[in-house]
């Protein structure tokens, strides 16, 4: 027996059998990828990552904060097509814009600001708290504004996005400027992630005769009033606050076209500053009761009937108290998230809904009755999107207010004529006919194998829980397709999709990972949970909403498949098995990042060599208690 065990290591070890040379010097005997070396460098050391943020809104403020805290050795750059910070809340400025959600559910859970004006805090409001939270958390060193992308490519050999970013020339005035005006540049990085929210792209409506009409055309998505006397003197345009803009129309006719969330909150703050209103609806619409009003008033003791959402001295005062101002939140964001079940079709809340809000639209246009045949609509409450629209009932029911609900036939030099054949003359026309939300960019989005995006993503964007898409690694995105919540927090559901993208940056540092792409596979079923999801809900009913791109039927793409509570712990713990990854030095070990064995303190003998007994790092469980 002895001498068939020595014959046996003898043939093993014969020249021709000769055993993994990796098990004797560390090299990996792997034809298919080049030799295993051990790593020359600590465990914890951070590999540089380089990362570009588009857009400098809520998704993008909030990128710039957690990448620059959580990902250490971080090469970053955050580029906004606009002129200011705030993303939507720069662009938009028209009259009575306003947030339509309580303003103390639409902020950041780490930067809560206690003193909101009003329940619906004003846009300008809204952009400022925006501005202070990146000048507090120094992000304007890291921002460049007016850096429009225009396009993306990646390229494999490198493992980096090339994105193409249009600016003005060096001392160039972009008001009113010419193509010549501007030039065009390539930055690189390792991850992309873009936080350009669906309502940041809008178009004119398609109404014959719109260009011929002799007086002035705005969109409530690009609101510019032209100042003659800086028209006169050639100086730019300054931005101003949209009652400015209106201070001489008090004699003029103003036409209001919609009857979106814009149309609504236009209607009202123009029906005390002009001559006339003339809101032109195509469709028909439910009109919320206030989100959480109720709630509100309980938690303030005040009258749960009251239109007063404007918060006292000292409402703000008792906010400054951090115990009170926790509870008060916490409240209303509970409140807020109840609310799910009411876009289930035939439930209760739905029914109770739709009851509910057609006594309170009926309530309301008291005055002027028959509005109500023509605004309250057959289909489920959350259809479209819900809007609170303080005043823009009691606005109809104003004498200075036509309602008119025959369709447009087109623009006259001197007004909108009805397929009735009315010419109803005016001085003004705002398009209030909202944005462009069927994902469709205005740039060349180049994946892997060159893959287009805007044909991978026709007939209708898939993705993977609305944060990736398959053939375009190492691209995170927020507020894509399915992003959108029925009812809940957006800004949170925001940030769990930032720290989502956080999370992969730090495996690609950690790992040395050249590429992360998310499976066809995985996009495939979370495209069968949304086909299968939204048929339980009232959202697949027939009406026309942004929801389903514009469509009175189809494809349900601006929301999430769940309430909010739900897209949250979704996003809370990456599937990494879902994932397809590259390592960047081409090896087939999965864990060459393992080093040489040792820490940076270790091998540098600094730093602590004990942080795993910190306060921070030491995990004390709860002790059970003992049955009696």
């Amino acid at each position: 027996m002895l001498d068939a065990l020595r014959s046996l290591l003898a043939t093993l070890l014969s020249p021709a059998v000769t055993a993994p040379e990796g098990l004797l010097d560390g090299v990996h005997g792997d034809s298919a990828g080049p030799p295993f070396s051990l790593g020359d460098f600590p465990i914890d050391t951070p590999r540089p990552l380089k990362v570009i943020v588009i857009g400098a809104g809520f998704s993008g403020i909030a990128a710039g904060i957690r990448f620059l805290q959580r990902v250490p050795n971080i090469d970053l750059t955050i580029y906004d097509k606009n002129d200011g910070i705030g993303g939507t809340w720069w662009s938009n400025h028209y009259p009575g814009l306003a947030c339509d959600i309580p303003s103390h559910c639409y902020q950041y859970t780490f930067f809560p600001n206690t003193q909101w004006s009003a329940f619906y805090a004003p846009g300008s409001e809204i952009q400022a708290y925006l501005q202070n939270v990146a000048f507090t958390y120094q992000l304007e060193k890291y921002i460049k504004l007016q850096h429009e992308m225009v396009g993306a490519r990646w390229n494999e050999a490198e493992g980096k996005w090339h994105v193409t970013i249009r600016r003005p020339k060096a001392g160039t005035n972009t008001s009113g400027s010419t193509a010549e005006d501007f030039e065009v540049f390539e930055d690189t990085a390792e991850l992309l992630f873009t936080g350009m929210g669906a309502l940041s792209r809008w178009n004119w409506p398609d109404i014959e005769g719109l260009k011929t009409f002799n007086g002035l055309v705005v969109h409530s998505a690009k609101w510019e009033v032209p100042n003659p006397a800086e028209a006169m003197t050639g100086s730019p345009q300054i931005r101003k606050d949209w009652e400015e803009d209106v201070k001489d129309w008090g004699s003029k006719r103003v036409a209001v076209i919609g009857v979106g969330s814009s149309a609504i909150q236009i209607v009202p703050a123009l029906q005390r500053k002009v001559g006339k209103v003339l809101n032109f609806v195509r469709g028909k619409t439910w009109l919320a009761q206030p989100f959480s009003q109720g709630k509100m008033a309980e938690l303030l003791n005040r009258d749960p009937n009251s239109d007063n959402y404007v918060f006292s001295a000292e409402e703000k005062e008792a906010f400054r108290d951090p115990a009170h101002y926790k509870q008060f939140q916490h409240a209303l964001e509970e409140d807020l998230n109840s609310a799910h079940h009411s876009t289930l079709k035939d439930s209760e809340m739905q029914k109770g809904a739709r009851v509910a809000f057609k006594a309170n639209m009926l309530k309301r246009l008291a005055k002027k009755p028959w509005i109500a045949d023509h605004l309250i609509p057959d289909f489920g409450v959350a259809c479209r999107r819900l809007t609170p629209g303080p005043g823009y009932l009691e606005a109809l029911c104003e004498d200075n207010v036509d309602f008119i609900s025959t369709p447009i036939k087109r623009i006259t030099e001197n007004g909108v004529e009805t397929v009735d054949g009315q010419l109803h003359e005016v001085d003004v026309i705002v398009c209030a006919t909202g944005f462009n939300t069927s994902f469709t960019y205005p740039f060349p989005m180049i994946g892997r194998n060159g893959v287009n995006l805007a044909d991978k993503w026709s007939p209708h964007p898939r993705s993977y829980l609305s944060i990736c898409v398959d053939d375009f690694p190492n691209w995170f995105f927020s507020q894509g397709p399915n992003a959108g919540v029925g009812s809940g927090s957006l800004t949170a559901v925001i940030e769990y999709q930032v720290d989502y993208a956080v999370r992969v940056a730090r495996k690609m540092q950690r790992e040395g990972l050249k590429s992360v792409e998310i499976k066809k596979e995985a996009v495939d079923d979370y495209d069968e949970y949304i086909e299968h999801y939204f048929p339980i809900t009232i959202y697949s009913e027939k009406c026309r909403s942004w929801y389903k791109a514009g469509k009175e039927e189809g494809r349900v793409v601006g929301l999430w498949p769940g309430s909010c509570l739900h897209a949250l712990v979704a996003l809370k713990e990456p599937r990494w098995e879902d994932f397809n990854y590259q390592r960047s030095d081409g090896s087939t070990n999965r864990l060459q990042w393992l080093g040489n064995g040792m820490t940076y303190n270790e091998q540098h003998m600094s730093g602590d060599k004990a942080w795993y007994l910190n306060e921070e790092n030491v995990d004390i469980p709860p002790v059970p208690l003992r049955p009696d």
